[in-house]
């Protein structure tokens, strides 16, 4: 609800990371893994803002965020095939007025 994450092993119930005030102060309503690269995961504030974090480059901050600026989105979902090599990520955003949308994930963030 402050817009902390923690990453945690499940042996321990101390997290092996954690980022405080990620999206300053906004709720996360939405946090997913990468169904392609599993260092990439996705989190949505409150806000309708998108925040990418690959662990892989940058361990301290998310590596880009997306503001959805037409509608309040109220939730999101991955898609991709992590059997498959070709790097084809997309983001399901549900809005509030009930569109659907889907946008596409760069491929230096889906790639294996």
């Amino acid at each position: 609800s402050d817009g902390s994450i923690r990453l945690h092993q499940m042996t321990s119930e101390y997290p092996l990371m954690q980022w405080n005030d990620s999206t300053k102060g906004q709720p996360i309503i939405a946090l997913q893994w990468a169904l392609t690269r599993p260092a990439v995961f996705f989190a949505l504030d409150a806000s309708s803002n998108i925040y990418i974090w690959d662990l892989l480059e940058s361990d301290l901050l998310p590596v880009a965020k997306q503001t959805i600026p037409s509608e309040k989105v109220v939730t999101m979902a991955l898609l991709g095939e992590p059997e498959k090599a070709n790097g084809l990520l997309g983001i399901v955003l549900a809005k509030e007025s009930g569109q659907i949308d889907i946008q596409y994930v760069k491929k230096k963030w889906a790639l294996p």
